[in-house]
Parts: C-alpha cells; structure tokens; sequence
C-alpha cells in the first residue's frame, strides 16, 4: 500500500504505464482489462486458437419497434412505454423502461393507434441534434426500493429535460428485497447487486439500438437521490466490471449488437448525485468518526456496549483511511494521526475537511443577503418525474394540498441583543413549519455557536474561520443514527435489507463490525446491552454467499465505488469509470457521513481518464436536493450539457 510519502502507488504506476498504456488508470495497468477495454483474442499469436462465432441474431428481440410510437401533441412528446430491455426477464414490472423524445427529434406517420417513426436528421433542439443529445435516466429509490417502469404516460416535470434537448429513459429496476411478483409464486432476486445489474443491462439495451434511437447512446447520464445517488455513483465507476457478467448473462442482457457483433458496453459518459449513501464497507467506521464518536446520547451513552463500538469503529475508521491513500488537488497525501488513545482525530485529512466546511460557510456567508429567512424543508423524498404512479403516491403520503408561508419579519423584528427571532407561521393545508429570521450574519453566527465560538466571520475580508470540525458537527450535524447506522446489530436497516439473500430478507455484512464483536466481546459484555448472540449473527451472516456463489465481501465490494477507483482494492482498474462527475451534499444532513461523499470525489479526482468533477458542499441543506443556488433540475441540465462536445466532424 502507499504510504505517506510524495509519491503513492498510484502516481508511480501512473508515470510507469503512461508512456504505453494510454486511457487505462493506474491502477488498471497490472490488471486485466476490463470488457470492452482490451482485444478479445487470447494470448499466444495469430492462429492459437478461434475466436467464438457471434450469433448476430442473438438479441433480436430487443430491437426496438419504431411502429410502436405515441405522440403528444399539445406538448411535443414522444414516447414508447413498457419496453423490455433483456431477454429473460426476471420480472416484466421492473425489468423494462420508457423512452420520452423531443418531438422534433422524429417524424412520425399515423397508423392505427400508434406512429411509424423515423428520426429527423436535421432537427435542433437547445444545442442538440438527434445525433448528439445525450440520454438522462433517473434513479428513484432514494432507500433502495425498487422501481418500476410506468404504465402510464404524463409530461409533468419531463418537459424541462426534453426542451433542452435531452432524451429521457426511465427504467425499472429490482430494489433491496426479494419479492414475489404479482400472480406468481416465484421469488424474484432482489437486494445487492440487482438493482446495478438491471441499470447496466437497460444502458446496453439503448446502445444495442443506437442506430433506430434520436440520441447518443455514448453519451448516458443517470442521476439519483441518497440509495439512487449512491447506485447513480457505482453504475459511474464500475462500467463494463467483469464482476457482473453472470449477473447480466442470466436476465438475458445484450452483450453485442446485431450488426458487426462489436460488444456493448454499459459504462456512463456521467453520474450525479445528491447525498449518496454508499462505501458501505466503511460507512459504520465512517459515521462513527464524523459523526457518533462524541455523542453520548441513546445507543452512545454512557455504560453502553454501544459506546465502546462507537469508539473503536471511529478508531477503524482512521486505518481503513490511511490505506486509501487519498491525495488532494496537488498531491499531497490525506491521512489520519493516531493519539495515544488510539484515536483518529487530527492529521492531514481532518485539515481538508475543516476546510471544505470552512469553505462553504464562507460562500453562504458572503452571498447571502441580511435579515435572512431559514425555513427548514418540508418532508418527504425527492421524486423525479417519469411515472405518474410514483408522483401521485409521494403527492398522497407528503400532502400537496399543504403549502406554507412565515409572517417576514424586518430587521426591526429582532431582539435588542440581535437575536435570531422566530416567525409565527401561516399554513395552508396540513403541514406546518416554522421559519427562523437571522437579522444579521452576526446573530446568525451567535446562534449557531451557542456556547462554544467555533465559527468566525470575517466580514471584510469575507472569509469565514471553524476552529473545530467536531463543534461543527454537534450544532449542525449531529448523530441521528444509531451505533451500526447502516449495519445495525438487529439487522433493521433498509442496507441490512439490501444485502440480504433469497427469503433471508435482511443480513449484516460489515466486516469492520464483526470482527470488533467478535475480537471485543470480552470489553463488550462488561458493559449494558450485550448479547453473546450477536458474535454468530455477524460471523454466521458474511459467509453467506448469494446464488452465484458471491460472497457478502464482494458484494459489498459491488456497492462501493471506491474498489473501482483505489489500489487498496484487486477490483480497482477492472472497470471502465465515467469522465464527467457532480456529487451534491448538504453540510447539516445526519443522514450520510459526509466523507464518503468526499473520498469518493478525491479517488476520483487523482483517477486516470476522469475528466471533471464537481463535489458541491451545501451549506444550511439538511437533505433533499441541496443545491448551492439556484433549482436542481436547471442545473443538472446545465451540467449534463457543459459535459457534452461536438463530436469532430
């Protein structure tokens, strides 16, 4: 492993395999390519052997019908529903797509209820042709839950996305649990890696008709929210990983097309995503040094066995970091100290995130005008739109009907000491929330320091000052979850869930934590709370293999972007891993732990072939779609098209 010297193993590699290895990582140089990436003829000269005659008929069936087309014609839609996009389906419900296409982008003849189309070569849209509009998918599961493919058709929220020239695709895909589907008594495979598996398979199913579709099929975006974030940032990093292979090749999925029998490829042009859970093999080790390691409430209090699995997961943590090997923009490595307790809570990497929070305070303190309204977010997750049927039943559970507004209070309205003071609301509806206005950055600021003066604002040279992360994270990003926040020791986690087999519906997979149970337990049963049981519910549920014989450590491996990306992984450079990349993450959210959100940038930012990306710390946003400025779809769509060139003519 690297260490902490001026040039890590992936620099040296990097330099050694540049001059011969053009476009492959580092990392990727000692490895076998990935599909796609390399020549298919096996070793030994011209005339060792024959390569595999390739049926070029073999996936037929997926071509797509351009009889089949329905047209809106107030809006200028076109669109076909329910399309399967593997051969062996496992479930028609999830394992098919729609496809929504600017209007102009084809020209279509009416026959019966449906239109004979072709594309119109010589349509614009925005700065997009039907040869060059890249694709957008969205990735509604912001716990894992499946998604289906619409059944039925509306423009709402898809018209922004279209008039920009873009084509929209929305898949289904299978989620975190097993299930039977409807009117069948067959389980149906679910959990970790199906849902990668069916978005992989629908990304070759557009480039197996690149040739019919209005679009550039290399150019393929997917976007998603927390678990759709996180499945947004693996299917960007783990492109063409030979790891899916029999997972692709049992649902049918295309592997080349019907023409030459070049080979199709599922790797992404761009990946975005807003507070992405994943790294799930570092994400307890992770919450726990952000965010557990000081509390002492709940799981965390005092006397706890809890506590002390707080304490050493944070420990865990400083040493599963220090073999990444993470550099930041110029090199220089990122690592964390030991203390003489044993404790990671200083060094290099404790530096660069004081400072990206100091940062972002920084841009929200100087472009934000005073007295300053905060009205917290309603509840409810982020919906993309797409399926009619999902909109109306997030519109149901949220309560749409509720619309809410604070009585504005001027700087007059504050105290005499320039305290913060709260609004009385006024609601509409059902929901209620209140809203807090701050009458100047310096009452502001008081109040989120409380006590303890952790935050300074500069106001002429605007710039702002944390003199201490862990204060940070007590006033603005407290633990919420529990010890085990995503494997937790009763195994009531939906990521619990995700890695569960066949009717065992849910099951521990951090090998970080079974082995502190399994090593500490004689610490542990001193303490309140422990049960013997829980060192054979660890142990017993990570030798568990799914049915094609992968083990709990590979596929938590599947789910971690960063086994692509770092030479502390065997899998990094075995994939092909997307250029273009935007991570969106509020600075208040207790939901993920912040870094995973920024190792997961820093691996890609020293990653050869990556071309850009855009890691974006919120201020003040707890969750949702937490943008800088500005409203999220207009600027993912700005971004989607700043990462598209004109292909040279």
């Amino acid at each position: 492993m690297a260490g902490n010297g001026s040039v890590t193993r992936r620099r040296f590699l990097g330099i050694a395999a540049g001059a011969t290895v053009a476009g492959l990582s580092a990392c990727s140089a000692l490895k076998r390519p990935a599909q796609g990436q390399g020549s298919s003829a096996p070793e030994g000269g011209a005339g060792s052997s024959e390569e595999p005659k390739i049926d070029l008929k073999e996936f037929a069936a997926l071509e797509l019908d351009m009889d089949a087309w329905s047209f809106d014609a107030q809006n200028g839609c076109w669109y076909q529903l329910g399309i399967p996009y593997c051969t062996k389906p496992a479930t028609e419900s999830y394992e098919s797509l729609a496809i929504f296409v600017p209007g102009a982008y084809l020209t279509g003849e009416k026959h019966g209820r449906a239109y004979r189309c072709t594309v119109a070569d010589d349509a614009t849209v925005g700065s997009f042709t039907p040869a060059t509009a890249p694709v957008v998918m969205p990735i509604n599961s912001a716990n894992f839950e499946a998604q289906a493919c619409p059944t039925s058709y509306s423009y709402e929220g898809i018209g922004r996305y279209l008039a920009a020239g873009l084509v929209y695709v929305y898949a289904g895909f299978r989620g975190r649990s097993s299930t039977v589907e409807s009117g069948s008594s067959e389980m149906i495979a679910g959990g970790a890696p199906w849902a990668l598996v069916d978005l992989k398979a629908a990304v070759r199913y557009l480039r197996y008709n690149k040739d019919l579709l209005p679009c550039d099929t290399d150019q393929v975006y997917t976007f998603g929210y927390g678990g759709g974030g996180g499945v947004s940032a693996c299917l960007g990093a783990m492109g063409d990983a030979p790891v899916f292979d029999d997972y692709l090749a049992s649902i049918g999925a295309a592997t080349h097309d019907g023409v030459e029998g070049a080979a199709l490829s599922d790797a992404l042009a761009g990946s975005a995503s807003w507070s992405p859970l994943l790294s799930f093999d570092r994400a307890d080790a992770a919450y726990e040094w952000m965010m557990g390691q000081f509390s002492d409430e709940g799981d965390r209090a005092e006397g706890t066995w809890t506590r002390l699995l707080s304490a050493d997961l944070a420990a865990a943590y400083g040493k599963q970091l220090n073999d990444l090997a993470l550099v930041d923009a110029d090199g220089n490595p990122l690592s964390l100290d030991a203390a003489e307790d044993g404790s990671y809570v200083s060094g290099t990497y404790y530096d660069y995130i004081i400072k990206l929070v100091e940062d972002s305070a920084t841009a929200f303190l100087s472009q934000t005008s005073f007295p300053y309204t905060y009205t917290p977010p309603l509840g409810g997750t982020p919906t993309f739109p797409g399926d009619p049927n999902l909109t109306a039943a997030n519109e149901a559970a949220e309560g749409t009907a509720a619309e809410t507004a604070s009585t504005d209070v001027d700087a007059a309205g504050a105290d005499a000491d320039g305290e913060a003071v709260v609004a009385a609301p006024t609601v509409v509806g059902v929901t209620q929330v209140q809203s807090t206005v701050f009458d100047s950055i310096e009452s502001y600021v008081g109040t989120l320091n409380g006590d303890a003066r952790w935050l300074t604002y500069n106001s002429r040279q605007q710039m702002a000052d944390v003199t201490d992360l862990w204060s940070f994270v007590a006033a603005c990003r407290p633990a919420t979850r529990g010890v085990g926040a995503y494997d937790s020791y009763d195994r009531s986690t939906v990521v619990n869930q995700l890695f569960g087999i066949g009717d065992e519906s849910t099951l521990h997979f951090d090998a970080t934590m079974a082995e502190l149970v399994a090593g500490q337990r004689n610490r542990y049963r001193e303490a309140t709370g422990w049960q013997e049981i829980y060192v054979s519910d660890w142990g017993g549920d990570l030798v568990k293999k799914d049915s094609f014989g992968i083990d709990m450590a590979t596929r938590t491996q599947m789910s971690d972007p960063l086994a692509y990306l770092s030479d502390h992984y065997e899998s990094c450079g075995t994939s092909k891993v997307a250029p273009h990349w935007r991570i969106n993450t509020g600075l208040f959210s207790s939901e993920t732990p912040l870094v995973s959100e920024v190792n997961l940038a820093l691996a890609l930012a020293a990653y050869d072939g990556v071309g850009d990306v855009a890691l974006n710390c919120v201020w003040g946003a707890s969750g949702g779609l937490a943008e800088q400025a500005g409203n999220a779809t207009d600027n993912l769509i700005s971004w989607v098209t700043s990462c598209v060139k004109p292909k040279d003519k």
